[in-house]
């Protein structure tokens, strides 16, 4: 008789199961995430690099107080702006965020526009275990002073396209981390992002609009924001004296109103840079997640009525829980 008892032990356990929500920002995510995470009983890890600092509420459409109440929230307010969170520390955050999460017998839901920070939980990055040269990195700082951080950000281009296409140009610090790498292992950065055994069974769902209809809403979204004391919240973080050079401030919207309040620019000129920059931002995302992917359920919600909508992601995510670990995700 064979040993039944030491067979099972040696088999596999099943992937806990993971729900994801992603889409450019803007679309709509944080309403039909709280929506999705009431009816299914569940909590929200966010997967936005800009909601993790405090102070920063309303130029990041941070889900408010009341939002936050209705649903337990997670990763967000947890760092100061002039704190920095590396893609590692996201994920050791995240991933006890949703064992956490299922610990309580809970239905974690990921949710978010950062493609890097999704990517990496989705298909179990290992990033680059390069150390940090402290010399080589002020060096190319320095040298992001003469030429600006668009300009150092060419300079990778030309090494690593890959790379490039996934940085956006103004943020300085993984410009240089990705030039450090490279420029120490002779390799490129896009190339040296081991990829381990992704740790869950991942459902992911998309959310779209029409581009136009997306860019109405983020001229809305910013006028909205400009009412609800934007700019006070900017002169407030720089009173409480963070500098306009931290990371955190380097982020659209902020950049742009900080060099208002320096006189630089007047606030038409920003607003109208704040539009420009978020729908290149827009873009940009929409190099992490293509809307052919066979992995991604994407709905649209320019389509149809929204009810129908939210209809149909609760039955895909109710069959999904329901499914056997063998058969999770496959594509439809």
């Amino acid at each position: 008789m064979p040993n039944l008892s030491s067979a099972t032990s040696r088999m596999p356990s099943p992937k806990p199961k993971l729900i994801v929500i992603l889409g450019p920002t803007a679309v709509g995510k944080t309403e039909l995430s709280l929506r999705l995470a009431e009816q299914l009983g569940g909590e929200i890890v966010s997967a936005d690099s800009r909601l993790l600092y405090r102070g920063m509420d309303i130029g990041t459409a941070k889900p408010r107080v009341a939002e936050r109440a209705r649903v337990r929230h997670h990763l967000i307010d947890v760092a100061d702006p002039d704190e920095t969170w590396s893609l590692p520390v996201f994920q050791r955050a995240a991933a006890e965020a949703i064992a956490g999460i299922q610990s309580r017998g809970l239905v974690p839901l990921l949710v978010g526009g950062t493609g890097q920070y999704l990517r990496a939980i989705l298909e179990g990055w290992s990033p680059p275990a390069v150390a940090p040269r402290p010399g080589l990195r002020a060096a190319l700082e320095a040298w992001a002073e003469e030429i600006g951080a668009q300009g150092l950000h060419a300079r990778l281009a030309r090494l690593d396209p890959d790379a490039s296409n996934k940085i956006e140009p103004r943020n300085l610090r993984r410009t240089v981390r990705a030039l450090e790498v490279t420029l120490s292992t002779g390799q490129r950065f896009s190339s040296q992002r081991g990829r381990g055994e992704p740790r869950y069974a991942a459902l992911q769902i998309g959310l779209s609009r029409p581009r136009p209809a997306l860019y109405a809403r983020i001229d809305q979204r910013i006028q909205a924001m400009l009412a609800a004391g934007w700019l006070d919240e900017v002169r407030a973080l720089l009173a409480a004296g963070y500098a306009p050079e931290v990371p955190s401030l380097s982020a659209i919207g902020y950049r742009q109103l900080i060099q208002h309040l320096r006189g630089e620019i007047s606030l038409e000129e920003a607003v109208m840079l704040i539009k420009r920059g978020t729908r290149v931002f827009v873009r940009r995302q929409a190099n992490w997640f293509k809307p052919d992917d066979p992995a991604i359920h994407w709905f649209d919600l320019g389509e149809g009525d929204e009810e129908q909508v939210v209809d149909a992601m609760l039955k895909l995510a109710e069959d999904f829980r329901a499914a056997q670990p063998s058969s999770a995700m496959k594509p439809q």
